[in-house]
């Protein structure tokens, strides 16, 4: 089985935004979000449940069309945020 480019938290909780995906079927980097449910206003609530999770804040300007079109390109930001943050 291929490691997953993120931490099991991250899949966790962006798998409860993906309603049409079946619960073993393994979650691809460059799955359309979009195709799979996450809309404006999931895209809000998947976003505050990320920053929960992570202990992050993401800046406004790094709020782009492409953090919301794939798992990548949103663990990408989060990733990167949660890499800057000091360590607790």
């Amino acid at each position: 089985m291929t490691e997953q480019p993120w931490p099991a938290l991250f899949e966790k909780t962006l798998r409860t935004y993906l309603t049409p995906l079946p619960s073993g079927e393994p979650i691809s980097p460059d799955l359309s979000l979009t195709d799979h449910g996450v809309d404006s206003m999931a895209a809000v609530s998947l976003l505050l449940d990320l920053e929960q999770a992570f202990g992050v804040t993401v800046p406004d300007y790094m709020l782009t069309e492409n953090m919301f079109a794939t798992p990548a390109g949103l663990w990408t930001v989060i990733g990167s945020l949660v890499a800057q943050s000091p360590a607790e």
